[in-house]
């Protein structure tokens, strides 16, 4: 008996070798170039065909939002032109502070961190000094939003981490005089409007 089912198995083994050399000795049938088509392309051989194919980067469409009033208009417009207007800053200070840890990795001397922390410190203030200090209120307020939404800290734990609890309550003191809150968080869902507004910038592309 076992014998048999051995001899069953072999040749269902055998058979299925078989038809996959069938298959694999098929002659592949080149798709037609035409005196244009200079561009390499991936391709997919398909029981013998050659089939080319180009990857494809994903394509998101939005569609078009309607207002209540004109008075709602005018204010997504608004918060439009205040989120497009801070973000590059959002942007450098997460490039800037991803720069400063790697770069912290990488030595463990106490001196040579706070050089470190110092000349990234002296660069953050350097852009605020020439840029930054020409925002409104409202403006910084989402600009705190967004760095917790790039770096996934609060401004006032990004300071406490690099200067020290003192001085991040000495800066949202400061901060909360002009009012505004290094504390702020960003949530998706609450601030659905600049969410949406981001996604549909282009920063990202």
């Amino acid at each position: 008996m076992n014998f048999y089912r051995l001899f069953i198995l072999s040749i269902v083994i055998i058979s299925g070798a078989s038809a996959k050399a069938q298959v694999n000795s098929l002659p592949v049938k080149m798709p037609v170039m035409g005196k244009n088509d200079t561009i390499r392309v991936a391709s997919t051989n398909d029981n013998g065909e050659m089939i080319p194919w180009i990857p494809l980067n994903e394509v998101e469409i939005f569609a078009m939002r309607i207002f209540k009033s004109p008075a709602d208009r005018a204010a997504y417009n608004r918060l439009r032109y205040n989120v497009m207007k801070v973000m590059p800053y959002a942007l450098f200070a997460k490039r800037r502070y991803e720069q400063l840890e790697r770069d912290l990795a990488l030595t463990a001397e106490k001196k040579e961190q706070k050089k470190l922390v110092k000349q990234c410190d002296k660069e953050i203030k350097e852009m605020f000094n020439r840029e930054i200090k020409e925002l409104t209120i409202t403006q910084g307020q989402i600009l705190t939003k967004l760095i917790d939404r790039e770096l996934g800290r609060t401004t006032y734990d990004i300071i406490r981490e690099t200067k020290g609890g003192v001085t991040a309550f000495l800066y949202q003191s400061v901060a909360r005089v002009v009012g505004h809150n290094l504390k702020s968080t960003y949530s998706p869902q609450e601030d659905r409007d600049i969410e949406a507004i981001i996604i549909s910038s282009g920063f990202y592309q």
